[in-house]
């Protein structure tokens, strides 16, 4: 779709040419067709950024217009009728033109329409461009891992998100917990409103009830002026409560109000305010450990709970690592404009077969450092840091922590006979003799994991 391209329909073949040849002169780029059904050919063929319509013709401007709409298209439309009734405006409008103009045609007063509706087709154009990000970066598709533990998740906050129940997070830090709650809003009917993250472990104990609910003038000393409370900022949409185990108890107790009533506790405010959020927590702590010790109270928990999400850490889902490193690797090279950087083989079997302690932050961190602090094009095991280059690449690395939910044979087998013909290029003997079976076995196993691109070498 081009920013300055015009569709101009009409069936005055010197009125076409006419508003050509002006709309030429203003810099934009004109296509021409000679009634409605015409104009919907080349309105599919040319995707214009405007279309320009007479309402009297053959098949109508109006039969057009409707099309458009029904079909959801975003082409701003503007109308041109030589009959100046207001009926016949109205229900242009009604069918979604942009605006309308009388003939015989004011040419400066066509080009201001146009001029304006572009404007407004731009915006359109920007909108659908951030939304589509938004749902490359938020969406559930965009978030990595296909291993049975990790889609688990994203399956139950895939149902979860079309919901106003509440939701706890929980998982080791760096496991991408504020990513899946912003998903889940992002996939919500409160996606258009705000989305608000608090991270309760960062705001001093003093402070945290007046940033949480705010306080009205004169409540305290040193309160000259009104202040609205992040939970009041995310009034219609989501309010996300990262590391609330870290919430003093006090604090605890106002936002089960909130939870339960629906209600704000301002500081001085002689009632309540109401607010409709929806709460999404997340935590790295033990919580049920916490209300044992009563550091943390057993209503507010249940509240939060409604709905618990555990996000697995790295060593537990291993096979996702290497679509993640990938992934990451690709998002980092954009960044920073070093797209020709790559990791060698070696490289990239020793941040497999590492435990990841900090979850996909660490990796996030460490590929950035490779690539920033790279001399060449090709990362080696040179560029690694002290604490990969301890990791072991040997066979036994991705299971030496068996995972809970099971691990896939099949995957591990592929894994060994595709890294063993990597080892040796390809070679299928020494491929057989490195993993202890014969070559006509590994050739079976290599059809079977659809490994097998070339014919295979002659037997012996």
């Amino acid at each position: 779709m081009k920013r300055n391209h015009i569709l101009v329909v009409d069936d005055d073949s010197s009125l076409r040419r006419v508003m050509k040849m002006q709309l030429e002169e203003a810099g934009y780029v004109v296509s021409l067709a000679t009634d409605g059904n015409e104009g919907w050919k080349m309105l599919q063929e040319t995707e214009p950024y405007l279309v320009i319509t007479d309402l009297r013709m053959p098949t109508s401007g109006l039969e057009l217009l409707g099309r458009i709409t029904r079909e959801g298209l975003q082409t701003t439309v503007i109308v041109v009728t030589a009959f100046g009734t207001v009926e016949t405006a109205v229900e242009a409008m009604k069918l979604g033109a942009y605006d309308y103009v009388m003939k015989p045609l004011d040419f400066d007063a066509l080009l201001l329409v146009v001029h304006r509706a572009m404007e407004r087709q731009n915006l359109i154009e920007e909108v659908r461009t951030l939304r589509s990000a938004l749902d490359q970066r938020y969406g559930f598709e965009g978030i990595v891992g296909h291993s049975k533990s990790f889609l688990r998740v994203l399956d139950q906050a895939a149902r979860v998100a079309q919901r106003d129940t509440t939701v706890l997070i929980q998982g080791e830090t760096g496991t991408g917990k504020e990513l899946l709650a912003r998903a889940i809003h992002h996939n919500s009917r409160r996606r258009n409103r705000p989305f608000v993250a608090i991270n309760c472990g960062a705001i001093p104990r003093e402070l945290v009830e007046s940033e949480l609910f705010g306080y009205t003038r004169g409540a305290f000393t040193g309160a000259l002026t009104n202040k609205t409370g992040r939970i009041e900022s995310a009034d219609g949409g989501t309010l996300f409560l990262d590391e609330v185990g870290e919430l003093p108890l006090e604090a605890q107790v106002k936002l089960l109000r909130v939870l339960q009533e629906g209600e704000l506790p301002k500081l001085g405010a002689n009632s309540q305010v109401k607010v409709d959020v929806r709460v999404i927590a997340a935590t790295h702590r033990n919580l049920p450990a916490m209300v044992e010790d009563e550091t943390f109270r057993e209503d507010l928990y249940y509240r939060l709970a409604v709905v618990p999400l555990l996000i697995p850490p790295l060593r537990e889902r291993r096979e996702d690592l290497p679509e993640l490193i990938d992934s990451l690797l690709e998002r980092a090279k954009t960044r920073h404009g070093l797209e020709d950087v790559r990791l060698s083989p070696a490289v990239k079997r020793r941040l497999i077969a590492y435990r990841w302690p900090g979850n996909v932050r660490q990796v996030e961190n460490v590929l950035e450092r490779l690539l920033v602090l790279s001399a060449s094009d090709l990362i080696t095991d040179e560029d690694l840091p002290e604490e990969l280059m301890g990791s072991s690449t040997d066979s036994t690395a991705p299971w030496r922590d068996l995972p809970e939910e099971g691990i896939s044979l099949e995957a591990i087998e592929r894994d060994l006979i595709s890294r063993a013909l990597e080892k040796f290029s390809g070679n299928q003997t020494h491929a057989a003799r490195y993993l202890d079976i014969s070559r006509r076995t590994l050739i079976y196993r290599m059809e079977k994991h659809g490994l097998m691109t070339t014919d295979p070498e002659p037997a012996l």
